[in-house]
């Protein structure tokens, strides 16, 4: 009897443990882009379903979740948006799109970026982003399209991010109409993937 009592006591703590993992996972999102909303200018008011009293994002505009109500989409592009990116969306690990383009976004890419290690494509043109692309987008090993193209950025594309396109993993890296030293084949054939790479033809030559 005794020990079946203890059973029971190890059943609740174990389903007590598993209730509460999932509602601080999707506090920790609600946090992380609630956190990057109060830097933000909307006057489009695109963000205002972006409560941070619930219990997770999955029910706001601009954001997909999986079936476990993980964010998995942030698809925010032409919402007339100004401000920075903020390093709390590298809290977003399970981020597999990331489209801010068509905006104002200003201020430099977080190296937070770099651990978003699910995500597929990056979607950061036509903004107002200074400063060097960081050397920790080179983790993002699932990464396949990355569009950086119409900004203010500056410095070399980071080996890092090179690695990338030499695996096959990034099928398209557009960086034109930036400020950035050296340039790269234009493609660059592997035994996976074509990369097609697209830079500012104004740039200088390694």
């Amino acid at each position: 009897m005794a020990s079946q009592s203890h059973l029971y006591v190890l059943f609740v703590i174990v389903v007590g443990v598993a209730a509460f993992a999932a509602p601080v996972k999707c506090n920790m999102e609600v946090d992380a882009l609630y956190t990057w909303r109060t830097m933000l200018s909307d006057p489009k008011n695109v963000l205002q379903s972006w409560d941070p009293t619930l219990v997770n994002p999955c029910t706001w505009l601009h954001v997909t979740c999986n079936s476990e109500d993980i964010v998995v989409r942030v698809d925010l592009g032409n919402a007339g948006l100004s401000g920075p990116l903020v390093p709390q969306l590298g809290l977003l690990t399970n981020l597999q799109y990331l489209s801010v383009y068509k905006n104002n976004i200003s201020g430099s890419i977080p190296s937070e970026i770099g651990n978003l290690k699910k995500l597929i494509s990056l979607g950061l043109f036509k903004n107002q982003l200074s400063g060097a692309i960081p050397a920790s987008i080179g983790n993002l090993r699932s990464l396949k399209f990355m569009r950086l193209n119409n900004n203010n950025l500056t410095g070399r594309i980071p080996r890092e991010v090179i690695q990338l396109i030499i695996n096959g993993s990034l099928r398209i890296l557009n960086v034109a109409n930036n400020s950035l030293a050296g340039t790269m084949r234009a493609t660059n054939s592997t035994g996976y993937a074509i990369t097609s790479v697209i830079q500012d033809p104004r740039a200088r030559k390694y």
